[in-house]
């Protein structure tokens, strides 16, 4: 699949919010903080991502995308051991204030755990824990997600270290103005740790799969898999990559402050597009 100038087929209810928003002189919602993160795991010749579909009564309900959600006030008060880059070189890659870029880093860590049930934690600051999928962890999990337990927390009573080298900063995306919920929302990559696997585990998603980046994009190119454009996009690039060697180089370069706003195209005659910049 190409992403070029031509911009991107936008779904019948997207189209309504829009036109409504349009005709109606709507005000846009501010949007929220947030983090996503694309798992990717080495095959025998190429890399795969991970991929759910949301479910139906949640924002963007049946569109597939990458784990992740909202920034939560938990993250910004969170005092845990750190490894990787300091929250003040994350601030130079992010593009905010070191404890905003801190909290970012954190959702991110913490909504793949809540939604994927991968840790990206560690006895110390080279090591990932194994599995995580047991009964202890699960409960948990649990807690984190219902707000019974902060991710700080969870990680200092199993004497765990944030590896924040493991997420390698993207891009950044914010919703179109027309949305009713918004968000600005913070890319990242990370590898699936050894030992670890993904598990449906939220409630969030209706379908989860592994697949190959280009192969995503063929199935949504034929309707077959439902993504908006930071998804598509995301995709391509990785892709454009090669291997799991070139988005690591590749992220080294990437601008992961600049935000990236999709907007709506409505021709009076026409079909609408999603159109970048």
């Amino acid at each position: 699949m190409t992403i070029d100038s031509a911009g991107f087929a936008a779904p019948a209810a997207l189209v309504e919010h829009a036109r409504r928003f349009q005709a109606e002189g709507g005000i846009p919602a501010t949007p929220r903080v947030a983090a996503t993160v694309l798992l990717l795991r080495p095959t025998d010749t190429d890399f795969e991502v991970y991929v759910i579909r949301r479910v139906a009564a949640m924002t963007f309900g049946g569109m597939y995308a990458f784990p992740g959600g909202g920034v939560d006030r938990s993250d910004s008060e969170a005092h845990l051991d750190w490894a990787g880059p300091a929250p003040t070189e994350w601030a130079g890659r992010l593009g905010v204030a070191p404890e905003a870029a801190q909290a970012v880093v954190c959702a991110a860590a913490r909504e793949v755990f809540e939604e994927a049930g991968v840790l990206l934690a560690g006895p110390n600051r080279e090591t990932v824990v194994g599995d995580v999928s047991g009964d202890d962890w699960e409960a948990a999990r649990q807690d984190l997600e219902g707000r019974r337990l902060g991710f700080a927390a969870l990680l200092a009573d199993r004497r765990l270290t944030l590896r924040s080298d493991l997420l390698l900063p993207w891009s950044r995306w914010i919703t179109p103005e027309f949305e009713p919920r918004r968000f600005d929302t913070y890319f990242f990559v990370a590898l699936l740790p050894a030992g670890q696997r993904t598990r449906d585990v939220s409630g969030e998603a209706d379908h989860t799969l592994w697949i190959r980046p280009a192969d995503a994009l063929t199935r949504a190119q034929a309707g077959e898999l439902t993504m908006l454009p930071p998804t598509l996009v995301t995709l391509a690039q990785v892709a454009a990559a090669g291997d799991l060697a070139g988005v690591a180089r590749a992220a080294a370069h990437r601008d992961a402050a600049t935000p990236i706003t999709p907007r709506l195209d409505l021709p009076a005659d026409g079909e609408p597009r999603f159109v970048l910049g």
